[in-house]
């Protein structure tokens, strides 16, 4: 099945996933070789889970490599889940159990709507000035133009850089970004609404928690944001990054 994750009102505006629902006897070299096949960004496979809290085991693959945790194949899998027949063991929530351990994910039961809350991290801190400087060698930017950078790897590797502005990480350029391998970072940037927030919070005076977006976009996009893998160049919609 494939499900098209974060699709707005319209058909085929989302991200794909391509989901394996009866995974059972299937090795991980055939795994591995069907996910290459759809040549979608990530592919993901249901068994039946080992730990006895969780509904199901899913497996996630990029066309290049296992990944533990991924945000859009944990939603879009789900969905598929449940649109076979799968029945969750406690009403309004699924467990899923994957690489990086158990996730839970809600489900509304009015509108459907499936939300979780992203696992803990497998790497954090400050990113390097060597790795660094390849991302933004990567972007044809200077390191001057990232504000702040940090580990938030909770699965697929992530580095998050934030940028002075929207506007500016739309200008980024991606014609080099293969040249960055064994990286995978995003870019995020404050559209006017919120820049002086950011400011703020960047010299400590308060924390980006406390934004209130229907008040300061009145509907209107707060953050322009990335994400770039030098082996799948860029991803368009992302749940892990988010």
């Amino acid at each position: 099945m494939q499900v098209d994750v974060f699709a707005s009102s319209t058909p085929l505006s989302g991200n794909p996933v391509a989901v394996v629902l009866d995974s059972a006897g299937l090795s991980s070299d055939k795994m591995r070789e069907f996910a290459a096949w759809t040549n979608l960004a990530e592919t993901t496979f249901v068994d039946a889970p080992n730990d006895p809290s969780a509904d199901y085991k899913l497996r996630i693959f990029s066309i290049t490599q296992e990944l533990p945790f991924a945000g859009h194949p944990t939603l879009g899998s789900c969905k598929a889940w449940l649109e076979s027949g799968g029945v969750p063991k406690k009403e309004g929530e699924i467990v899923q159990e994957c690489g990086i351990g158990l996730v839970v994910i809600k489900l509304d039961l009015s509108s459907g709507r499936l939300n979780f809350a992203a696992p803990g991290f497998l790497r954090e801190g400050k990113v390097s000035t060597e790795d660094l400087a390849r991302m933004c060698d990567a972007m044809s930017i200077h390191t001057e133009d990232v504000l702040a950078s940090r580990w938030i790897d909770n699965g697929p590797g992530w580095a998050g850089l934030l940028l002075k502005s929207a506007s500016d990480v739309l200008a980024v350029k991606t014609d080099r970004i293969k040249e960055a391998k064994g990286l995978v970072w995003g870019i995020i940037g404050a559209y006017p609404t919120c820049q002086e927030q950011v400011e703020r919070a960047l010299r400590g005076v308060t924390a980006l928690t406390n934004l209130e977006p229907k008040s300061l976009g009145d509907g209107q996009p707060l953050f322009e944001l990335r994400a770039f893998d030098p082996l799948e160049f860029e991803d368009p919609v992302t749940g892990s990054l988010k």
